[in-house]
């Protein structure tokens, strides 16, 4: 599917976004971490991704309860290691995570563009 495919899902799952999605988007929007620009809902290939940081090449997906589930368990990993195959840095966290440690998020992005020597 090209990116432009994509768009009207990715506008769609804007909307229809959870809590901890939301919170995670107030912190990042606008580049508020160390000026790094982040997209919600981006295509990435054939997927729609929570996150993406362009220049970083990293991807930031925020997983709730069904994320637990086997099957989703390994849909994930699946996705994740074709996501990876284009070259792409894939971190997750948990709602619980996101909503209760934000910061580290922050960090994840630092501690990336630091490995890219940014």
């Amino acid at each position: 599917m090209t990116a432009s495919r994509l768009t009207p899902r990715a506008r769609s799952l804007r909307q229809g976004s959870g809590l901890a999605e939301d919170r995670v988007w107030q912190r990042l929007r606008g580049g508020a971490v160390d000026g790094w620009r982040v997209r919600r809902q981006h295509p990435v290939g054939p997927y729609v991704v929570d996150f993406a940081c362009l220049p970083l090449k990293l991807v930031i997906e925020i997983d709730g309860g069904v994320h637990e589930r086997d099957e989703v368990v390994t849909r994930d990993h699946h996705r994740q290691v074709a996501i990876e195959a284009l070259g792409w840095t894939v971190i997750r966290f948990t709602n619980a995570q996101a909503l209760g440690e934000p910061w580290r998020i922050d960090d994840a992005i630092r501690e990336r563009a630091k490995a890219l020597g940014l």
